[in-house]
């Protein structure tokens, strides 16, 4: 079966004004879509690769073509971060387990918040910043391009938390070169709600 763009959970003007409507449409419909017709592509190529999941492609990725490693990471991250995201006021807030572990791995919201800021604002031109759970613990980290800490390439392998896209694609038409100030606007429309859940899904 070929790999889906899945809708939005919003409109594409749901999340401003951390992110406008013109940045959610040429992310959304434009580059997410691409990603996805080329890993299609990239696949159908291969007969070995057909009906394989993303999670089971990450973990031989290393061995695959930079097609399947850009576009497959590129669809996956994607798919995760609209589901990251909520309108205000549908966000919801931290649960008291996740706070704890904060607290205990992190040194608290306000650092664990500077950090992860940090973590996007030093990745060298396009990436990502995650909170994953390695080992029991979580951890701020980074990766470059489309890659994920699902991949066995990984440097800080993990289950993913939360993951803020810092391509230029993902924040230019509204902030330009102001990263600092996308990640700093990023916390308005975090959906808890699910960063709970799969905080939840990384402890079992």
């Amino acid at each position: 079966m070929a790999f889906t763009l899945p809708p939005l959970p919003y409109a594409h003007d749901a999340l401003e004004p951390a992110i406008d409507q013109e940045t959610m449409v040429f992310h959304h419909d434009k580059h997410h879509q691409a990603y996805v017709d080329n890993l299609n592509k990239a696949v159908d190529a291969d007969p070995a690769l057909q009906g394989q999941s993303l999670e089971d492609l990450f973990a031989g990725i290393s061995k695959l073509p930079k097609a399947v490693r850009n576009n497959g990471g590129g669809h996956w991250n994607h798919s995760l971060f609209w589901e990251l995201m909520a309108p205000q006021g549908q966000t919801g807030a931290p649960s008291a387990e996740l706070i704890a572990a904060i607290d205990r791995d992190l040194g608290g919201f306000e650092a664990f918040q500077a950090d992860f800021n940090a973590a996007g604002a030093a990745q060298f031109g396009s990436g990502w910043a995650w909170l994953i759970v390695q080992d029991g613990k979580l951890k701020i980290t980074s990766t470059p391009n489309q890659d994920n800490p699902l991949m066995d390439l990984a440097e800080d392998k993990g289950a993913v938390v939360l993951g803020a896209d810092v391509w230029e694609h993902a924040y230019y038409l509204k902030y330009q070169n102001r990263r600092a100030d996308y990640l700093k606007a990023f916390w308005s429309v975090v959906n808890w709600n699910k960063v709970n859940a799969l905080f939840a899904a990384a402890k079992v």
